[in-house]
């Protein structure tokens, strides 16, 4: 099993320099905790399996599926992968090409309320970050 993960590992790094153009959008979105607050890793390794998106803190995958989903094969591979991903403690969520493409913004809600409410730091609002970044875009 060793020797499995670090396969799984340098693949996900290969695979970190060859996001598809939409993960691309939805990782430029989930990076850098934009996502009220949450650390997204992109294609992180989870047994033998590599996961599009993690937030570890919330034990949630989100999986970017293209039209190459749309086949049985592919389905029932899917459904295999995330009753693993579910059995080891994970949530998954499924997103498609075409919701982030052109529903990026309710994609995002769909993601975001699915996520437990971050962590609280002392002395501080949860929506400071959020008015900072619309600072920095004046």
């Amino acid at each position: 099993m060793r020797e499995q993960n670090w396969r799984s590992k340098h693949h996900a790094k290969a695979l970190r320099k060859d996001l598809t153009t939409a993960e691309e959008l939805l990782w430029y979105d989930l990076r850098g905790k934009l996502l009220g607050g949450h650390k997204f890793r992109r294609q992180h390794p989870v047994g033998d399996y590599i996961a599009d998106f993690a937030c570890i803190k919330a034990k949630t995958i989100v999986e970017v599926d293209g039209a190459t989903h749309d086949t049985k094969q592919e389905r029932d591979y899917d459904d295999k992968r995330t009753h693993y991903l579910e059995s080891q403690g994970w949530k998954v969520i499924r997103v498609s090409n075409d919701d982030i493409y052109k529903h990026r913004g309710d994609t995002l809600d769909h993601i975001y309320l699915q996520l437990p409410p971050p962590p609280a730091r002392a002395g501080t609002s949860p929506l400071k970050g959020e008015r900072e970044r619309k600072e920095d875009q004046k």
